[in-house]
């Protein structure tokens, strides 16, 4: 396995421009397979989970074609459905979460979908019971063999109908609307995800002829049509890349730009930051952050100690808490983290704790962060990537340390960062891939 070498300590200088959305690529790289047109898709990111959806999706039978660098052609027109009952179909989807969002779209277009235990993150139990609770609301009939851990969903035609989400979960929002706009009918989806990544998949789907309105709040309306046609989406920026790099700028005391970030669609991301003493400001579509010899944690108003958490959009996203939390290790105060969406995300701070942060982890939830000021500098070490989050936080850590590090598994960060030590290079950071 492959393991980043850090010298750390070094302030970086320069500009970085943010990979187009994992998040969103995962999602709308399925909705081709709703037509037989050609689909054409931009911005998509070279990491390894897209890169293992379209390779299942190649499969499957979708022609891709590449146009240049992160665009592609995507065209649907022939599926082999038989495919979907092989093992290796079962191998291949298996090995990333974001295969579960096949599932709609062929449910949709042709009655049935397939899918098997899907991978992703061991951040803690994500279960899968929004989907297909949604897909049986809309006429399907759920199956699931506890022997092969294998799903699957059938259905003479959908019909649309009332739904409320039990969690407004992303993924089911987005599996469940894949679903629905072509179910015969008007289906009122309501306590659906908002995210932006939600939003552009309602507008992408839009423009292929769908009919959803409501489209950024939590009540969608979608009027079921025939069939969809081809069209062109852009994926945007990747908001946790932004925020990772915001967090890198701050951890390292360097001044760097984050170049079109499409500031609108961030939402509260910047404020959070701005609570934890970070100095950002916007610059036309640009985030710009000096360099901060120090930075002070805010409290609430009455002097308490803040804390920050996250909650479904437009609250703070759950996948820039371990950010946050590596910021906070060299910041003037303290703060509570509280991850209340995976039970598992917050287990990396040992390797904080061993670089000489400040951290009680109070529970499986809750960590509080004492933050060291700059007086105590993080020490280098070895550690391990957990996942993709924790793994970029351990490496921001990292390169705000003293001395060496070394951050083993980093396919972890593969899965979602592009680049990802080029990048960081040519800002002035001494990182090296091995093995």
């Amino acid at each position: 396995m492959a393991s980043f070498e850090i010298y750390g300590g070094k302030p970086l200088k320069g500009e970085l421009y943010p990979q187009g959305a994992k998040n969103e690529a995962l999602q709308v790289l399925c909705a081709p397979l709703l037509t037989e047109e050609k689909v054409t898709i931009s911005n998509i990111p070279d990491i390894v989970d897209v890169n293992k959806l379209m390779a299942l999706l190649q499969t499957m039978g979708v022609k891709i074609e590449k146009v240049e660098k992160g665009t592609y052609i995507f065209q649907a027109k022939d599926i082999d459905l038989s495919y979907l009952e092989t093992e290796d179909f079962k191998k291949r989807a298996s090995a990333l979460r974001g295969s579960i969002m096949i599932v709609g779209p062929l449910l949709a277009r042709f009655g049935r979908g397939f899918i098997p235990k899907p991978g992703g993150d061991k951040i803690g139990r994500r279960r899968l019971d929004t989907h297909f609770e949604g897909f049986a609301l809309l006429g399907a009939k759920f199956n699931y063999d506890a022997g092969e851990h294998f799903y699957s969903v059938e259905a003479e035609h959908l019909k649309g109908t009332y739904i409320h989400l039990d969690e407004a979960s992303v993924t089911g929002t987005a599996n469940v609307l894949m679903a629905a706009v072509m179910a015969e009918g008007i289906t009122t989806f309501y306590n659906a995800a908002c995210e932006p990544y939600i939003q552009q998949l309602c507008k992408m789907l839009n423009s292929m002829g769908a009919k959803i309105s409501g489209i950024s709040s939590n009540l969608l309306i979608i009027e079921g049509v025939k069939e969809l046609k081809g069209c062109f989406h852009r994926i945007l920026p990747d908001m946790i890349e932004i925020g990772s790099f915001i967090g890198l700028a701050a951890m390292t005391q360097s001044e760097i730009t984050i170049k079109d970030v499409s500031w609108d669609n961030l939402g509260i991301i910047p404020n959070v930051f701005r609570r934890m003493g970070i100095k950002l400001e916007r610059r036309g579509d640009d985030i710009y952050i000096p360099a901060q010899e120090k930075y002070e944690i805010d409290t609430f108003i009455d002097g308490s100690i803040l804390t920050i958490y996250d909650a479904p959009w437009p609250g703070f996203t759950p996948d820039l808490l371990s950010i946050i939390l590596v910021v906070a290790t060299q910041a003037k105060g303290s703060v509570l983290i509280h991850q209340k969406m995976f039970e598992s995300r917050l287990f990396f701070v040992d390797k904080l704790i061993d670089m000489g942060a400040q951290i009680i982890l109070c529970d499986p939830h809750r960590a509080t962060v004492i933050g060291l000021n700059r007086e105590h500098t993080l020490k280098g070490i070895n550690m391990t990537s957990p996942d993709i989050r924790a793994g970029v936080s351990l490496l921001i850590a990292a390169l705000s340390a003293t001395g060496k590090s070394v951050i083993e598994n980093i396919e972890q960060i593969d899965r979602g960062y592009q680049d990802i030590e080029m990048r960081l290079r040519n800002i002035g950071a001494d990182i090296r891939r091995i093995g």
